[in-house]
């Protein structure tokens, strides 16, 4: 069960360090086309799907519904957590300037401070995980 908590935790530790990568990218795209007239803003949509996922770990419905052909429906079905991937969503809710173009240097920039902070927060968390493993093999 220990092995099992480790190496869930380092997947989603590493899981989560590859979505603040794709999630700088996307800033850097987003900056680049600050002055782009009609251009959206992207974002990285993640973390909110990881927790659904989790969540249906646990909470289990109370009552389950037996399903008498294949083909019928399931009233509930756990989902897997590896099976949720970063991804791109264009933000077509808000504008910024007249142009139409919707980025916001200054958010862009805290984001990007936002997301390295982030990202080195996972890597420390990484890095005490493999400690305690290096710990318990002295």
């Amino acid at each position: 069960m220990i092995a099992n908590n480790f190496e869930k935790t380092v997947d989603l530790l590493h899981r989560a360090m590859d979505a603040n990568l794709i999630r700088r990218d996307v800033i850097a795209h987003n900056m680049t086309n600050v002055g782009v007239p009609n251009y959206k803003r992207q974002i990285v949509n993640f973390e909110s799907e990881l927790k659904r996922a989790l969540d249906t770990e646990k909470n289990r419905p109370a009552l389950e519904l037996t399903r008498t052909d294949e083909r019928h429906l399931p009233a509930w079905r756990e989902r897997d957590y590896r099976d949720v991937k970063p991804r791109r969503v264009l933000d077509y809710t808000t504008t910024y300037n007249n142009n139409g173009n919707n980025v916001d240097p200054e958010q862009e920039l805290m984001g990007a401070l936002e997301n390295q902070m982030t990202y080195t927060l996972l890597a420390q968390a990484a890095a005490f995980e493999f400690g305690q493993v290096s710990r318990a093999l002295r």
